[in-house]
């Protein structure tokens, strides 16, 4: 069918989307860089003031370590492959040079454990394996190294707090950054059922939207084809004065216009579910309809204003396409608005109708996990069949807004 083409790309109901987040991205910043100051004052403290023997080396070189290893977890959403590389190099360079608490090395090991965690939950398998890899095996070479090196062990700190064992110190910084790791592939998991689920529900949503568009143009072209079957009957008993050419011709209307009748219907029977009940035969609504549809949804605690103009010449699809959004819009106003004020605008002319639905709610779009996401991707179903264009979104001053632009070819000329 030729009339079927996929509107072009609206960003307009974009921008809030991006501004969400944007602002997600700026609180998580704000925390990882809380995070950052607080592991690096504890990797210098711990560096300074350790259970077991002190650090020897200037308190420079402590601070530089500390912040070389924790200060980079600040961007480690933006960039953790880069970040995960970093302070990981900076752990291994202050353990091999001892730069760090004995006791408490595994602090110089915790920026690793969340930057390996940031990465394992964006990363693919491949990288995310190369990071734990690397992750387990850097202090699993160097802080046996460290202590060999030194010599240092309990019996040489018995004031230590903590056990001076190469062994306890290793097996902690393993374990937390193998935990950290295995925590990151699971909300991977996680965030990707979750974008499948989505998925799925945006499919089942077109498709419910699609079959419900095909009944009701069933229900338009059924009686547009039962109107011609009668008019082409009527003639053809009419005709007996007619030459033999009118009659074929009025016998291959009405033959025609019948088993397209039979098609059209056996095919609604197929997509119906077998548990669904049979079509509502009332006559389909209209633009024309709208100010009933008003009424009934007008209360104390809403007031709806309608204005309308030249719908009384839409074609019958698309007058119905015109009131599904009108109405769609308007229940998700108030299941989800909170408006105490809605103006619906519908003005056809000039091969185009343009529909406005505004409120002056809390100016949020509807759920994505409830029924309205649902709407909304249906509304834009609607609109694409006539290669039209749907933006939703919020106002400047408040409130929320449906606008859609949706062409069509005048009755008359069709006639």
């Amino acid at each position: 069918m030729t009339w079927v083409r996929r509107a072009p790309v609206d960003h307009a109901d974009n921008v809030g989307r991006v501004t969400r987040a944007s602002a997600f991205q700026v609180r998580g910043t704000l925390i990882d860089a809380a995070l950052a100051v607080v592991l690096t004052y504890q990797i210098i403290a711990a560096t300074l003031d350790p259970p077991g023997p002190a650090f020897a080396g200037p308190a420079a070189l402590a601070w530089t370590a500390g912040a070389a290893a924790g200060l980079p977890l600040v961007v480690r959403r933006l960039w953790p492959a880069p970040v995960f590389a970093v302070v990981t190099a900076a752990a291994t360079i202050a353990t091999a040079t001892g730069v760090v608490g004995f006791g408490v090395i595994f602090l110089t090991w915790v920026p690793v454990a969340f930057a390996g965690y940031s990465l394992a939950a964006a990363a693919g398998r491949l990288p995310a394996m190369t990071a734990l890899v690397t992750g387990l095996a850097a202090p699993a070479i160097t802080i046996p190294w460290l202590y060999r090196r030194t010599g240092v062990t309990s019996a040489s700190a018995p004031q230590s707090e903590a056990p001076l064992w190469w062994q306890v110190e290793t097996g902690i910084t393993v374990v937390v950054i193998a935990t950290a790791w295995a925590a990151g592939r699971l909300i991977r998991r996680r965030r990707a059922l979750q974008a499948e689920a989505a998925r799925r529900v945006a499919r089942d949503a077109v498709a419910d939207e699609r079959l419900r568009i095909a009944r009701e143009l069933h229900d338009i072209v059924g009686h547009s084809l039962s109107l011609i079957t009668v008019k082409a009957t009527i003639a053809n008993h009419l005709a007996e004065e007619r030459p033999a050419e009118t009659r074929a011709a009025l016998q291959t209307i009405e033959k025609t216009s019948r088993s397209a009748l039979v098609e059209i219907r056996r095919l609604l029977d197929v997509m119906r579910d077998d548990d669904e009940p049979a079509a509502d035969r009332a006559p389909a609504p209209a633009a024309a309809d709208l100010p009933d549809l008003v009424d009934r949804l007008r209360s104390p605690a809403l007031h709806i204003d309608l204005d309308l103009a030249g719908v009384e010449q839409l074609p019958t699809a698309v007058g119905l396409t015109v009131y599904r959004i009108v109405q769609e819009s308007l229940t998700n106003v108030i299941k989800h608005a909170d408006a105490s004020r809605c103006r619906v605008a519908v003005r056809a002319g000039a091969g185009e109708v343009h529909i406005e639905v505004t409120d002056d709610g809390r100016g949020r779009a509807p759920s994505r996990r409830g029924r309205t996401g649902q709407g909304l991707i249906g509304m834009r179903e609607r609109v694409s069949m006539y290669g039209g264009r749907l933006s939703t979104g919020t106002r400047p001053d408040g409130g929320f807004q449906v606008t859609a632009a949706i062409p069509y070819t005048p009755e008359e000329e069709n006639a």
